[in-house]
C-alpha cells in the first residue's frame, strides 16, 4: 500500500506531487505514478519492442491488473542484441507460449524498488540476491561497481540503467539486455 493513501488532505497531495515529481522519464515520455506498467511502457520510445511482445503475448490484461509487479523491462536495443530474426520468431502467433515465457522471466511478484533489491544482494552470504520469476525461473541480483544487475538462469546480466520508476500496480527498473529463460 502506498503511504500517500494511508495520508490525508494536503498531506497526501504533497506526497503524491513529490513522488511525481522523483519519477524518472523513460523513452523520452513521463511516467505517471498513478498509471498501470503497460499505459506508462506505451509511451516510451525506447520500449517499442516489448510492447509490442505483450500485446502479441496476450499479457496486457495481466499488467494492468492490480498487481504488484517489479518488470525488468528491457529497451529496444536490448532486443536488437539477440540473435538475428529471434523476435521476430517469437511475435509469431504459433510461439505465444514462448514468447509468454520470456516476458514472465521479466517480471516478480511484488513491488521491489532498486534500495530493496541492492540491500538483499549486499547481505547475501554470496553477494547475490536469489528470487524467482514470475514464470517459474530463477533470478539473481547482484551489485558491481556501484550498478545493479540481474541475471538470469545462463548466467547473462542485464544492468538496471534506470530504477524505480512508479506504476499505479509496481515499479519498473528499465534493463539493457533481454532475460531468457533456460
Amino acid at each position: 500500500m502506498k503511504l500517500a493513501t494511508l495520508l490525508a488532505g494536503g498531506t497526501a497531495a504533497a506526497i503524491a506531487t513529490a513522488a511525481f515529481a522523483a519519477n524518472p522519464m523513460v523513452g523520452g515520455a513521463p511516467m505517471y505514478a498513478d498509471r498501470t506498467i503497460v499505459e506508462n511502457a506505451v509511451n516510451s520510445e525506447d520500449h517499442k519492442t516489448l510492447v509490442a511482445a505483450v500485446k502479441a503475448a496476450g499479457l496486457v490484461e495481466t499488467l494492468n491488473s492490480e498487481g504488484p509487479f517489479t518488470v525488468f523491462a528491457p529497451v529496444d536495443s536490448a532486443f536488437a542484441k539477440l540473435p538475428e530474426g529471434t523476435v521476430e520468431t517469437l511475435l509469431k502467433p504459433e510461439n505465444k507460449d514462448m514468447l509468454q515465457k520470456v516476458l514472465t522471466a521479466h517480471v516478480v511478484a511484488g513491488d521491489w524498488s532498486a534500495g530493496a533489491i541492492r540491500s538483499q544482494a549486499l547481505n547475501s552470504p554470496d553477494n547475490f540476491y536469489h528470487f524467482e520469476a514470475v514464470s517459474g525461473d530463477a533470478l539473481s541480483a547482484q551489485v558491481k561497481g556501484g550498478a545493479l544487475y540481474i541475471y538470469d538462469e545462463s548466467g547473462q546480466a542485464g544492468r538496471i540503467t534506470i530504477s524505480d520508476v512508479d506504476q499505479s500496480n509496481g515499479v519498473i527498473h528499465v534493463i539493457d539486455t533481454v532475460l531468457v529463460p533456460e
